[in-house]
């Protein structure tokens, strides 16, 4: 009985899918199992024949392979009007192989292709032949890991001499080529250091004659050692009251002390900081920048000085090291 010519058309229509498991786009192998034959001849066939072959193949995309083998499809005893003869095939695959993986490990396979086959007749039996067959299949592969895979798989070999053969069986298949992985260098950071100054802020605060009250317009001046204090956790300012030589020395140091520790508060109260970062000290008449027997001179003494001193900020940078 002559059968239809088998193909699966999905096979042809899966396109961008991945195949499983491995990167390796060569791969070789051998199968083994059983081939039935089917003769369009009015002969009977004994089936039951042992077959095998081996393969090799290159992955084009993931999802096609193309594939060349050998496979010998056994023999078959011929019984034709009480004559007993032998035939038999083998020849050269050459098939597409079009995949779709179900997961990480397991995928399903079609094959479609020509068969060059070479059929030769034994014990008496005659009709030597070659030439080519269309062939087609279906199989399902496992990843055993990335280089080795196992399958089941059936093939259909169309007119082989008159004949339509099957072959089912199992292959194993050793796969490899992944181009090495590429190994990013070991990054080495180290620590730079930078340091950067701020420079030294200084305001003088004049206060009036016998007075420790700070002006609202003198407050106001007072804004840049406010930022550097909020900008800096590191800062730290230093308040020194002064006054003029009128009156008794003892007098005119509890009233410098004053001055300083109003302006102290000031800033202390605006920032909501403790005084450990807000100093204030009183130096009475000792330091005068001016003469004391002027009233001009008497009124440059009667100050504030405001300090804040330089500071180097260290800043630690990690960079890769070269």
């Amino acid at each position: 009985m002559k059968k239809t010519f088998l193909v699966l058309p999905l096979a042809l229509l899966v396109s961008g899918v991945a195949n499983a498991a491995t990167d390796n786009p060569f791969y070789a192998g051998a199968r083994l199992g059983n081939s039935f034959y089917d003769s369009t001849n009015s002969i009977n066939l004994e089936n039951k024949n042992l077959s095998g072959g081996v393969f090799a193949g290159y992955q084009i995309t993931p999802w096609f392979a193309a594939e060349v083998g050998y496979t010998n499809l056994g023999s078959a005893t011929v019984t034709n009007k009480n004559q007993v003869g032998k035939f038999t095939a083998q020849g050269a695959d050459l098939v597409g192989k079009y995949s779709y993986a179900i997961n990480d490990k397991f995928d399903v396979f079609a094959k479609l292709g020509v068969f060059y086959y070479d059929w030769n007749a034994k014990n008496g039996a005659t009709g030597d032949d070659n030439g080519w067959a269309s062939t087609a299949g279906v199989g399902a592969e496992y990843y055993i890991n990335n280089n080795v895979s196992t399958s089941i798989e059936y093939q259909y070999y169309k007119d082989v001499a008159g004949a339509d053969i099957q072959f089912a069986g199992v292959s194993l298949a050793y796969h490899w080529g992944a181009p090495a992985p590429v190994v990013a260098p070991e990054v080495v950071y180290v620590d730079q250091v930078s340091v950067a100054t701020i420079d030294e802020l200084k305001l003088t605060v004049p206060f009036a004659f016998d007075s420790s009250k700070i002006t609202t317009g003198d407050a106001a001046q007072l804004a840049p050692f406010e930022a550097r204090l909020d900008q800096y956790p590191d800062a730290t300012i230093t308040v020194v009251g002064h006054t003029d030589s009128t009156g008794p020395e003892a007098y005119n140091q509890k009233l410098s002390q004053q001055r300083a520790e109003a302006v102290a508060q000031a800033l202390r109260t605006h920032l909501n900081v403790g005084s450990d970062r807000i100093l204030s000290e009183g130096r009475g008449e000792l330091d005068p920048i001016a003469p004391n027997d002027t009233t001009k001179g008497r009124a440059e003494n009667r100050r504030v000085d405001i300090i804040a001193p330089e500071l180097n900020i260290e800043t630690v940078t990690q960079v890769v090291a070269k």
